[in-house]
């Protein structure tokens, strides 16, 4: 049974920081680019961060370029989303995701960061 569950978010202080993590079972984690996503009230849910199976080659949205880092621990299959300097704009439900190469793709239920003061 495929599971993605995220935990680490919560409610914080404009420019505090908060990491995410995504623990994942039941698939070959290894074999798998893993992203994290994010959607706020009312608007269309947004790649946040990916990271690749092979490399570990990272990208970013440009809102979130310096501020957020991604990464993963397939010993422990599990990616994670560091976030500092948070804004007020990056209160969302933030989802993990799972993708392979020949189309197989997870999500998790998410977990919610609110910023504010």
């Amino acid at each position: 049974q495929v599971q993605l569950v995220e935990s680490g978010g919560g409610l914080v202080q404009p420019g505090g920081s908060l990491r995410l993590s995504c623990a994942a079972s039941g698939f070959t984690f290894s074999s798998y680019a893993m992203s994290w996503h994010r959607q706020a009230p009312g608007k269309e849910r947004e790649l946040v961060a990916r990271i690749t199976s092979v490399g570990g080659i990272t990208n970013y949205a440009d809102s979130v370029k310096g501020r957020f880092t991604i990464s993963r621990d397939n010993t422990k299959n599990t990616v994670y989303l560091q976030m500092a300097s948070l804004k007020p704009e990056d209160t969302a439900v933030y989802y993990c995701n799972a993708k392979h190469v020949y189309g197989m793709d997870y999500w998790g239920k998410g977990t919610l960061v609110t910023v504010s003061s």
